[in-house]
C-alpha cells in the first residue's frame, strides 16, 4: 500500500505558494482585468485575466518540427485538450466567460510555437480528454495530467510541471492534515479519475486497516458545487491540485491551505506531463520542444506570470516513474 506523506516542507510550501498569491485587489474593470497578488511581501504581481492575454511568444526551431509526425505537420495545427473545468490558474476562463486562459494553454502555445504549428485547444470534460486521445481525435492532452504507472501502458508522457496536491478546507477551522489519520472520519472532496482520488482511497483504506474510521469520501460536478459544500460545511475537506488550492485561497479568502503532497506519494515526486496515445509519434518532439523553452527562458517567462515559478522543472522527461499502482 503506498503511503504518502507531506513534502518535506510541507507548512512552508503550503503558505509559501499561498503567500505568492495573496489578493491585493480583484479583478479590475479599469485596467483590463487583472487580479493583483503579492509574490512577495511588498512586491505585488498582476495577474492578466483579460482575454487579451499577450502570450508569451518564442519561435519555430525547424529541427524540432521536423521530429512531428507527417499527418500532423500536413495539417498545419496542433490539436490540444484540456477539461473544461475552470481551474485557475491551470486552465479556466478570461473575463469575457469564453476565452480559454492560463498556464496550460500558455505552455500549450509555446511548444506549438517550436513546432511550427497552430495550437487549438479543444476543451472538454474530463474523462473525454482520455476518449479523444484514444480515438486520436486530440494530438495531446495538457491539462494537469499526472504521470501514473497505470496510465503508461496507454499513453506517453513528457513531462513540465510538478505535481503537488493540496487540502482545503474552510479558513479558520483548525485543521492540519500531515498525513492518512488527519482525514480518518472526515468527509473529502475530490475529483473522479484523478490521481488524488487514487492517493485518498488508500489513505481510507490505510485507516480502515490501522483500525481508524475511513475517509468518507464526496463526488461533486463541478469546483462551484465542491466550494459551496466546503462552506456550508456539507464537507470538512477538498483534494485538489495545490495550485488552484493556493489561488482559490487566496483569491477568495475564505478557505486555506492545511496540507500538501507529492502526487505520486511517499517516495516520489509527481510530474505533469503533455499526454499523448501510446506510440503516437509525439512525446519526444513535445519533450524537446519543452527543453527547448526550459533552455531559452520563455518556460519560467509563463510560470512566472502565474505564480507558479516553485512548480518549475529542469528538464521534460518521456515516461518516467509515475504514481505506482494501487498495492505496489
Amino acid at each position: 500500500m503506498t503511503t504518502l506523506v507531506p513534502r518535506r516542507t510541507t507548512t512552508a510550501a503550503a503558505l509559501g505558494l499561498v503567500g505568492a498569491l495573496v489578493l491585493a485587489a480583484c479583478a479590475n474593470p479599469t485596467d483590463g482585468g487583472t487580479t493583483e497578488v503579492a509574490a512577495t511581501p511588498g512586491n505585488e504581481t498582476k495577474i492578466n485575466i483579460s482575454p487579451d492575454q499577450n502570450r508569451v511568444t518564442t519561435g519555430k526551431v525547424d529541427s524540432i518540427a521536423a521530429e512531428v509526425p507527417e499527418r500532423i505537420r500536413r495539417r498545419g495545427t496542433l490539436e490540444l485538450v484540456a477539461s473544461s473545468g475552470s481551474a485557475a490558474p491551470l486552465t479556466f476562463y478570461a473575463t469575457d466567460n469564453r476565452t480559454v486562459i492560463g498556464v496550460e494553454p500558455d505552455i500549450a502555445h509555446l511548444v506549438a510555437d517550436v513546432l511550427g504549428l497552430k495550437a487549438h485547444l479543444n476543451t472538454v470534460s474530463w474523462e473525454n480528454i482520455f476518449v479523444g486521445l484514444d480515438s486520436a481525435k486530440y494530438d495531446a492532452g495538457l491539462s494537469n495530467i499526472t504521470v501514473t504507472e497505470e496510465r503508461k501502458e496507454k499513453y506517453d508522457f513528457a513531462t513540465y510541471r510538478e505535481d503537488n496536491l493540496a487540502f482545503e478546507a474552510r479558513k479558520g477551522s483548525g485543521l492540519k492534515v500531515t498525513g492518512p489519520q488527519d482525514v480518518a472520519g472526515k468527509t473529502v472532496a475530490v475529483g473522479s479519475g484523478t490521481n488524488q482520488e487514487k492517493l485518498l482511497v488508500e489513505w481510507s483504506a490505510e485507516n480502515k486497516k490501522a483500525g481508524r474510521k475511513p475517509v468518507d469520501i464526496k463526488y461533486y460536478q463541478s469546483d462551484s458545487d465542491t466550494y459551496l459544500a466546503l462552506q456550508s460545511g456539507r464537507i470538512d475537506l477538498y483534494l485538489g491540485p495545490n495550485p488552484t488550492a493556493a489561488y482559490h485561497a487566496a483569491t477568495t479568502g475564505r478557505t486555506e491551505v492545511v496540507g500538501t503532497y507529492s502526487g505520486a506519494g511517499a517516495r516520489l515526486q509527481g510530474l505533469i506531463a503533455a499526454t499523448t496515445k501510446k506510440d503516437s509519434g509525439l512525446a519526444e518532439p513535445l519533450a524537446d520542444a519543452l527543453n527547448h523553452i526550459i533552455d531559452n527562458g520563455t518556460y519560467a517567462k509563463v510560470l512566472k506570470r502565474w505564480g507558479l515559478s516553485g512548480e518549475a522543472v529542469t528538464r521534460s522527461e518521456i515516461n518516467p516513474p509515475g504514481l505506482p499502482k494501487t498495492g505496489s
